[in-house]
């Protein structure tokens, strides 16, 4: 019975730095900083990023945009909740190419399709309003950039080399518009 309770204990503390990792390996937690980000009718409470306006022109954010990475593999998580949204096409998550812009952008459509702003392949569906997913992505660069969703490997596409960091909230991709509200939570990276 010790035996038992001793290797339930050993698992809770393994648990918080093997639960989300969505590829096995060395993973290192990493804590880069942040910058909040906004434009136009952009707002950041807390975790909640809104664009409170319908317009289809003009700079629209609200994000948060992390420290700069040029080398190694990286990881994000975070689990997103769509509080309301009356707009359409707003990228919700990104890998950004310094060298080259917006590298990749996870945006949402209304009905709740994930697609890929670049290539405009769908990821997954059901982001509706109130349903929470989560999302990781692993980039190693100059290799591959991954995407998962619920822990399912949904987009893979190559990674150049350059300079990355990644960006979380809500931004009004070109063909978009909002208004939105939506709620990032147990944001994590690591790095190997």
């Amino acid at each position: 019975m010790l035996g038992g309770i001793l290797a339930a204990a050993s698992l809770l503390l393994l648990a918080p730095n093997a639960y989300a990792q969505v590829e096995s390996g060395s993973w290192k937690t990493w804590s880069p900083g942040y910058k909040v980000q906004t434009a136009g009718c952009g707002s950041v409470s807390g975790s909640t990023f809104k664009l409170t306006c319908s317009s289809s022109s003009g700079e629209q954010r609200a994000e948060r945009r992390y420290d700069t990475y040029s080398s190694g593999t990286h990881q994000f998580e975070g689990y997103f909740k769509i509080n309301s949204m009356g707009g359409s096409r707003i990228s919700l998550k990104q890998t950004f190419n310094e060298n080259n812009g917006p590298f990749f952008l996870l945006a949402v459509e209304a009905g709740g399709r994930l697609y890929d702003v670049e290539g405009g392949a769908t990821i997954s569906s059901g982001a509706t309003v109130g349903t929470t997913v989560r999302v990781n992505t692993v980039n190693q660069v100059g290799s591959s950039h991954r995407t998962y969703i619920n822990g399912s490997l949904k987009n893979t596409v190559s990674s150049p080399s350059g300079s990355y960091y990644d960006k979380f909230g809500s931004y009004r991709t070109a063909s978009g518009q909002g208004p939105i509200s939506v709620t990032w939570s147990n944001i994590k990276f690591w790095t190997k």
